[in-house]
Parts: C-alpha cells; structure tokens; sequence
C-alpha cells in the first residue's frame, strides 16, 4: 500500500464494522489544507482499494475495511452470555466479523 492508501486504511480501521462516507474519509483520513484543496482526492484510491479487496463498499456508496473470512466455516453469532460460558468450557469462540492484521491487507 502507498501512503494515500495507508491514511484511508488506518481511518478505516479506527471506525471498525461502521461505512463511512467518501466524502468524509477524504475529510479525516488526511489533514484539512489537503481536503481543502481537494475535496474529491480519496475517490480514485478508495476505488481502486476495493477492487483489490482491502474494503468492501455498500450501495450508497460508504466504504468499510472487509472483514476476514475463513474459509470452510460458517460464521454464526453468539450473544456475549453464550460466548463466555463457552470461553470457561475451553471451546474457543470468536467474532464473526473480523479485521485481519495490517499484514494481511499489505499482501492484498
């Protein structure tokens, strides 16, 4: 990833699960004298992001860092309750929507 790439990432990544809005990612993921200058400077690498697979956009075109998936098994939710009873009987449970590591999204 550039730089560009990498303020979008971390901006990202610092909102978790939440879409954000284009115009606010070029807003906060860089300073205000660049967004003042030029308000449209994140849409080209949010694009090209996506099509790399590092996020996942939604059809009113907010962006989010996508999620990990494991491949073979099905993700299902547990309330926090379940999930501790399970946690004290050994069974290892996790979140089903995940941010992988920054080293993962670097090989993307």
């Amino acid at each position: 990833m550039d730089g560009d790439e990498r303020e979008i990432f971390q901006f990202l990544k610092s909102r978790g699960e939440d879409y954000v809005n284009a115009v606010e990612i070029a807003r906060r993921a860089s300073g205000k004298k660049r967004f003042h200058n030029d308000p449209e400077w994140a849409r080209p690498i949010l694009v090209r992001m996506t099509e790399r697979g590092i996020l996942q956009s939604d059809a009113l075109g907010r962006y989010r860092v996508k999620p990990v998936g494991r491949k073979g098994k099905e993700k299902r939710w547990v309330s926090p309750d379940i999930a501790k009873i399970l946690q004290e009987s050994g069974v290892e449970v996790e979140s089903a929507n995940e941010l992988g590591s920054d080293d993962y999204y670097e090989e993307l």
